[in-house]
């Protein structure tokens, strides 16, 4: 590598985005990185500073502009976020709902096209997007909650990134499980069949620490370039069983496109 590659880490203070711009600091070497977020006391938080941190909102593609300017990438964690209504009555089946203005047709889709049409002004070459498992079911049950449709949103935003001519990485991750990265053999597929039909041995959930390797490693492995794939993972190893560790095989198993 010539030069250390500019990226930018969208949703960078969540819980997921915050491992990725972690991960990526530590690799001083490969990546000089940015943030960008709404909460600069957050971001304080979480990073010590806001140094290197833009603020603003994917609502708001003006705000995406210094951000995104002179990056070689973009990593794309915002993700709209249901919240549970307080209950009416006791015994209540949980109800959800979004803040205003913060609907999955807003955030996961026209968030995510804004966030795609600026990285392509500014000449980004690879957009790297973390996203759920699911999106194939419009009855699952992330899109009822609130009546979002989250997943069918992402889906559709997914494919409006294919078709941009940007290179792509579409990691849909399974459950997020907030446990150890690195201790586990990790499972790659597509169309979420592991959802239905997983063989034995696999779960269908995932540390977020081994999804944040996987969105570095994305920008690391010219493998993973055009993928579009579901990574779930194996129990924590055992003595005997294996971990993932090389990162351009498992790329390999993956296929372009949706």
């Amino acid at each position: 590598m010539s030069h250390p590659l500019q990226v930018l880490v969208t949703g960078a203070t969540g819980r997921t985005g915050s491992l990725v711009a972690q991960k990526l600091q530590a690799l001083t070497e490969s990546f000089v990185v940015r943030g960008f977020a709404r909460s600069s006391q957050k971001a304080t938080e979480l990073f010590g500073s806001t140094e290197n941190f833009f603020f603003g909102s994917i609502l708001e593609p003006d705000s995406l502009t210094p951000a995104l300017e002179g990056c070689d990438a973009l990593v794309i964690l915002t993700s709209a976020a249901p919240q549970m209504k307080p209950p009416t009555q006791p015994g209540q089946r949980p109800e959800f709902t979004f803040a205003p203005g913060e609907m999955p047709e807003q955030i996961d889709y026209q968030g995510q096209i804004n966030q795609i049409d600026a990285a392509k002004r500014a000449g980004v070459k690879q957009i790297v997007v973390v996203g759920s498992m699911g999106g194939t079911d419009e009855k699952h049950f992330l899109n009822t909650m609130g009546n979002g449709k989250i997943l069918v949103w992402k889906r559709k935003a997914e494919q409006y990134l294919i078709d941009s001519g940007v290179d792509y990485t579409i990691i849909r991750a399974g459950g997020l499980l907030d446990q150890p990265g690195g201790k586990r053999e990790l499972v790659v597929s597509k169309d979420d069949v592991l959802l239905g039909n997983a063989p034995e041995g696999v779960t269908t959930s995932i540390p977020r620490a081994d999804v944040a390797e996987v969105a570095v490693q994305a920008l690391l492995e010219s493998a993973a370039r055009n993928k579009a794939f579901d990574v779930v993972s194996k129990p924590e190893a055992t003595n005997q069983a294996p971990v993932t560790n090389d990162f351009k095989a498992l790329f390999t198993k993956t296929q372009p496109g949706l």
